[in-house]
């Protein structure tokens, strides 16, 4: 098999382009005609593969699509217009009333507010373990789970759980294991090789190629056969391993109007070419970041699983590989110390995004977890002593030295 890179930048759909065009071009159309009106017919039916709407299928979204199944190894792949809406949709498609997920309090914030502020008002039932201990895992599963949910590095507490352990837990009660592995991409983590069933994504981090724009990406990794899902059972028996994809295609996503701008889409196609050069070096960077950091009088602790003395850095490494991830958190004296620094900061951004082409940090405490209560947020792991750091594309050094005159008392 060729390489990441290689088929990031030649992979897509088959066939010459009609112009002759070295990339697919940006489809900014909304209606496609057909030839014959039973053309159209079978088009909608899905018993011919072709366009009829951009809110259900687009070329140049198609094409980013093809490119992810190349790159991932998954076996279908839906572009949805963000991250939020890529769980969303693949939670609206397994669950229902009455039914429940096992996931983790320590979630992206957003996250955790589309399970309770969103979902559990229609009757989803979310139930919160500690992913890193399987028997808690098990014990919270039931005949009435529909999914259990994870994510590959919890933002921003940088959790490792073990995915493949989980994955089997799940497998052995008939349950999928979604994971969102925002931070580490297919690049860095095959979550098909960890028995993961779907794999979610906000391609607006390192997909898009540097923040370019919003989109999200699911795949189903073929791993999990649907007619144990419940909502999905009776379209299996008919369409067999697409059923989960088919859902979503011609219902969920269709009907929730979750569609990716075409041209969002061309922008991270191109943002794919480059993402694998991109990674590693705000993988090198962070790891350079975290020990500085470390050894920093005024800093108190660094989390980051690539360092030795992260709790989850052997699972990081058995996981992963050398590479952690372009993530990471540190802890000053208290809340006004990290205003502080960052108001001292003149290259490193004051910002909400991560995995930008620029270093960019946030006080997580007082920002995208400023809706929950004092209590809530410290049962999700976010203190107000700490900071996230996204490490960019930037010369490590000046990083660093950002960092050093941030740091000196004023």
């Amino acid at each position: 098999m060729k390489g990441f890179t290689t088929r990031a930048i030649h992979g897509g759909l088959a066939g010459p382009e009609a112009h002759g065009a070295l990339r697919t071009p940006v489809y900014d159309t909304v209606a496609y005609e057909h030839d014959t009106a039973h053309s159209l017919q079978l088009a909608f039916e899905g018993r011919k593969p072709a366009h009829v709407y951009s809110r259900i299928t687009n070329p140049t979204v198609q094409d980013l699509e093809q490119k992810l199944r190349l790159l991932s190894g998954g076996m279908a792949v839906l572009a949805v217009s963000s991250g939020m809406a890529a769980i969303s949709n693949t939670v609206l498609a397994l669950a229902g009333a009455g039914a429940n997920i096992v996931t983790s309090r320590h979630l992206f914030g957003n996250t955790i507010s589309l399970f309770e502020k969103t979902l559990a008002p229609w009757g989803l039932e979310v139930r919160y373990v500690d992913m890193t201990d399987p028997e808690a895992v098990e014990q919270a599963v039931d005949d009435s789970t529909r999914a259990i949910y994870l994510e590959s590095i919890t933002n921003p507490q940088l959790e490792v759980a073990d995915c493949s352990l989980v994955a089997q837990i799940g497998a052995g009660r008939n349950v999928p294991l979604i994971v969102d592995n925002t931070l580490m991409t297919p690049y860095l983590f095959d979550t098909a090789g960890a028995g993961v069933a779907v794999e979610v994504l906000s391609s607006t981090k390192y997909i898009s190629g540097g923040a370019t724009c919003l989109g999200g990406i699911i795949i189903d990794n073929g791993t999990f056969d649907w007619r144990h899902a419940p909502r999905l059972a009776e379209r299996a028996g008919r369409i067999g391993p697409m059923a989960f994809i088919g859902s979503l295609r011609q219902e969920v996503y269709r009907d929730t109007g979750a569609c990716l701008a075409p041209h969002n889409a061309y922008l991270q196609s191109l943002g794919l070419e480059t993402m694998g050069l991109r990674i590693e070096r705000s993988c090198a960077n962070a790891l350079c970041i975290a020990r500085y950091l470390s050894g920093h009088a005024k800093v108190c602790s660094v989390n980051y699983p690539g360092l030795p003395e992260s709790p989850f850095h052997a699972t990081a490494r058995r996981q992963f590989g050398d590479r952690f991830g372009g993530i990471l958190t540190f802890d000053l004296a208290d809340r006004q110390a990290c205003f502080d620094l960052m108001d001292r900061l003149r290259i490193i951004r004051r910002a909400t995004n991560i995995n930008d082409n620029k270093t960019l940090i946030l006080h997580p405490h007082s920002t995208i977890f400023a809706e929950y209560a004092d209590e809530e947020k410290e049962a999700m792991g976010v203190r107000p002593t700490m900071l996230r750091l996204s490490a960019g594309i930037e010369d490590h050094d000046d990083i660093l030295a950002d960092l050093e005159e941030a740091l000196k008392t004023p």
